[in-house]
């Protein structure tokens, strides 16, 4: 692989344009296209800022060699994770039916009264969230050698994803209330999922015409 097309793959990989590119260096845009086609190299001066930016040693872009000893290190961190993140949401979803089921047979089997009812209700939902929560906010973060740098289109995605999630749970919040089927409600968060989902699909395919 020659050095402009490793150019190429590390800013497609970073998710930046050659316009982005180019701000960043200093540079214009042509410089970091002609870089990229090999018309041209990098001056000596741009080799460091190029690595910084890429987070990658001068070594790596150079000569294409990456620390391998570190990647497999972050990638067994990152499978470790997603095991994790797997058990966790499965058990969660298992506690939803659960407390649903919990509602069920304690009217209809036991005749329980319905302050135990509901609290076990309550109880069983609140820990299947909580563990929802803990994944989404410390097991979802990709492990990577440095803290990597938003792009504006990962910015834009994330202040959707953010702005969603709200309205979300204003929705879940006043249907439970008003209706009070709890036991019920917690099925929007299902369509949130999927939505989330769908704002991330539109949002790299963005990301990826950008980079072309």
């Amino acid at each position: 692989m020659s050095l402009g097309e490793r150019l190429y793959e590390l800013r497609k990989k970073k998710g930046l344009s050659q316009e982005e590119v180019a701000e960043k260096l200093n540079v214009t845009r042509q410089s970091v296209s002609k870089w990229e086609t090999d018309e041209s190299k990098p001056d000596f001066d741009k080799i460091v800022p190029i690595c910084e930016l890429y987070e990658i040693s001068t070594n790596e872009l150079l000569s294409g060699t990456k620390e391998e000893k570190e990647e497999q290190e972050v990638e067994v961190i990152n499978k470790d994770n997603k095991k994790k993140r797997a058990l966790i949401i499965s058990i969660a979803i298992f506690l939803y039916f659960l407390a649903l089921i919990w509602i069920i047979i304690s009217e209809v089997t036991f005749n329980l009264n319905e302050g135990i009812m509901i609290g076990g209700f309550f109880l069983l939902c609140g820990i299947a969230t909580c563990m929802l929560i803990y994944q989404g906010i410390v097991l979802a973060t990709t492990i990577t050698k440095k803290k990597k740098e938003k792009t504006a289109n990962e910015k834009k995605r994330d202040g959707v994803i953010e702005l969603t999630s709200i309205i979300f749970t204003i929705i879940y919040l006043l249907t439970s209330f008003l209706t009070g089927a709890w036991h019920l409600t917690w099925l929007i968060w299902l369509v949130y999922a999927a939505v989330e989902a769908i704002i991330k699909i539109i949002f790299n395919s963005k990301g990826d015409e950008n980079n072309e």
